[in-house]
């Protein structure tokens, strides 16, 4: 999945979804997507700002995860994602992608 599939997909969940109450900041091989879901609505970006959570992730691996291919809790245990921040907010994750 390239970096503006997965940037498009993120935007459109993103929108659909209740905020998840803070920010979140994907790091990818290609680039960032920064998600701010601290006021009434989750809004998606291209930026690299300081976030609550950083989720570390291949493009590949977030592709699987996405497509039910991969768990996220096994991806995270074998090192597949990394996270860096306040873990609650990478557990609201689910609600968005789920």
């Amino acid at each position: 999945m390239t970096f503006e599939k997965i940037y498009e997909l993120l935007k459109e969940k993103a929108a659909l979804a209740n905020p998840i109450g803070g920010t979140l900041k994907f790091n990818f091989e290609d680039g960032y997507v920064y998600l701010d879901g601290s006021g009434h609505a989750n809004t998606v970006s291209k930026e690299d700002k300081e976030a609550d959570c950083t989720v570390k992730v291949s493009q590949e691996n977030f592709a699987k995860v996405i497509n039910g291919q991969l768990n996220p809790t096994m991806a995270f245990m074998m090192g597949q994602i990394k996270l860096d921040g306040d873990m609650s907010v990478a557990m609201k994750l689910q609600s968005l992608l789920g």
